[in-house]
């Protein structure tokens, strides 16, 4: 998954992002902060969940945000749609934190959530963290989300005989990932570098066939 700031030919990488809401100036309001940003640009803005998938397919953004209640199709069934036909990562606003949309939203596939309120700085850098391919849960929620996601989740976690190649040092870092530790503060904690976090993570993901960081926490709280 490319990331804002790497490099291809020489030149710095752009991540295209989409937005859907129908709210007429929530949507411009996002946008504007999101295309302000020189990494980042906005391929489309869509007005509900129809629109939504059908923008999602047709320019492939590398991360969409999707607003929950919408009219038709809401954002749950969208973003459903959305991650099981495209390479699309969802990141869902809600008005609400906890709210029974946010927990559909996630097993629906959606990487992770935002409060509507988040401050233009951190929704800029959280449209970067889940195109590089981490979920995107506040360490304070997450035991939460993650105790009713493996009580609920429709996708289930990842195969458990996954755990059988796992490294010790991997299988710490999964047990921080399900704690809800950033790479940074995952790195601090085991004393290691950022970039050795990023490479266990990769392998964590491809050992387990996982989407993202959410269905790793899922696999490491059914495993223990």
């Amino acid at each position: 998954m490319r990331r804002a700031g790497d490099r291809i030919d020489g030149a710095h990488v752009t991540l295209r992002v989409a937005v859907a809401d129908d709210q007429p100036l929530v949507r411009a309001g996002i946008s504007g902060i999101l295309d302000a940003a020189d990494d980042l640009e906005i391929v489309g803005e869509a007005v509900d969940g129809a629109s939504a998938v059908e923008l999602a397919a047709m320019t492939e953004p590398d991360v969409l945000l999707m607003d929950v209640r919408m009219p038709g199709m809401d954002g749950i069934e969208a973003t459903r749609t959305i991650v099981g036909r495209t390479r699309t990562r969802v990141i869902v606003l809600t008005t609400f934190d906890l709210d029974e949309y946010l927990f559909g939203a996630l097993q629906a596939g959606a990487s992770g959530f935002l409060l509507k309120d988040t401050p233009a700085a951190q929704l800029q850098e959280a449209v970067r963290i889940v195109a590089s391919g981490e979920a995107l849960l506040a360490p304070g929620v997450t035991r939460r989300v993650i105790d009713r996601l493996v009580e609920q989740s429709s996708t289930g976690p990842p195969a458990t005989n996954a755990l059988t190649t796992v490294t010790r040092r991997e299988r710490e870092v999964l047990d921080l990932i399900a704690q809800g530790l950033s790479n940074a503060e995952i790195a601090a904690h085991l004393h290691i570098t950022h970039g050795t976090v990023k490479t266990h993570v990769s392998s964590l993901l491809g050992k387990a066939n996982a989407r993202d960081r959410i269905q790793l926490a899922i696999l490491a709280h059914t495993t223990r």
